[in-house]
């Protein structure tokens, strides 16, 4: 099969790419920087511009679409023009150029409104509730793709939750990088469960849901390691693969929520140059349990994930000795 796979150059774009090409299909990448990624054809350019998708699309049978603005700031225009507008546009690229198989690459957020989510499956996306300018427009990217959903393209959208793993500059960098300057604190008790995905396990459930879009299509699916933890837990073994302190102060979850509507006021009049250190979005994640019943997930996809917590931490360790 030939597969395009879109936003290879980032952390879970990569594995995806490697592990699709693994399984013996042709590859080509399509994104603004070279994917790195061994034995796959680089195209570089923007999902934004029709003429350069319609050229990643030509000639493939699937596509796999991860390229996405990730942020927890920014314009709510360029969310809108790179979630909502990329995933139109390649759509109709997929549509036109007879591919039969199209995996949207969504998120848990889509579907969470700020309140606690225990053992829940993949609710249905919901841009009027979801939280902050990449959820909105990945929900309706999401929504979109589901409504393309057609005999001759089978459309599936898969939601891995908080990936991690070695080599992730983004959850992970970003929490030693803040424990070890001593600015990470544990939002209320730290005792909410959380679920979260291994990277290896992240990118063999995309596959998965690639090869059995024939009998899964028109689905989402929330993925993870089924294995939920107390978020104090989950930053303290990632702080100790990689030699920081784990967080030992704590500030009271309401107190952060504040905090974070204050910041993301100041950041919409002067932006800084990194994210902003708390948003509301990311104090509702640190302190309100998101754990996802798994069974329909493995049972429809064939998939089980390869790679434990514990075992992912180990990797994660060995990663930093290096």
């Amino acid at each position: 099969m030939r597969v395009l796979v879109t936003g290879a150059s980032g952390f879970l774009g990569r594995a995806v790419a490697a592990e699709i090409a693994a399984a013996g299909h042709e590859v080509r990448t399509f994104q603004r920087r070279p994917s790195g990624v061994p034995g796959v054809t680089d195209l570089l350019g923007s999902v934004t511009v029709p003429a350069e998708a319609r050229l990643a699309v030509a000639g493939m049978d699937a596509v796999v679409h991860l390229a996405a603005k990730v942020s927890l700031a920014g314009s709510p225009a360029d969310f809108v023009a790179v979630n909502v507008g990329g995933t139109r546009s390649l759509l109709a690229e997929a549509t036109d150029a007879g591919a039969s198989r199209f995996v949207f690459v969504s998120s848990p957020s889509v579907a969470h409104a700020g309140a606690s989510i225990v053992g829940s499956d993949a609710d249905p996306a919901d841009p009027a509730r979801a939280r902050g300018p990449y959820a909105r427009t990945k929900a309706e990217a999401e929504l979109l793709a589901l409504a393309a959903d057609s005999a001759r393209l089978r459309v599936v959208a898969v939601r891995p939750h908080l990936v991690w793993g070695p080599g992730d500059t983004q959850l992970v960098a970003r929490i030693v990088e803040r424990a070890r300057a001593g600015r990470l604190p544990l939002l209320g008790h730290g005792a909410a469960l959380i679920d979260t995905t291994y990277i290896d396990n992240a990118a063999s459930a995309i596959a998965a849901a690639l090869e059995q879009a024939d009998a899964v299509h028109g689905n989402s699916y929330v993925i993870t390691n089924g294995e939920p933890r107390p978020v104090a837990e989950l930053l303290a073994g990632m702080c100790r693969a990689a030699g920081v302190p784990a967080p030992a102060w704590r500030v009271p979850a309401g107190v952060a929520r504040g905090a974070g509507a204050l910041i993301e006021a100041a950041w919409a009049v002067r932006p800084g140059v990194d994210e902003p250190p708390m948003t509301r979005f990311l104090a509702e994640q640190l302190s309100t349990a998101h754990w996802f019943d798994q069974r329909r997930t493995r049972t429809e996809l064939r998939w089980t994930p390869a790679v434990s917590l514990d075992e992912g931490f180990r990797r994660l360790a060995a990663s930093y000795d290096r």
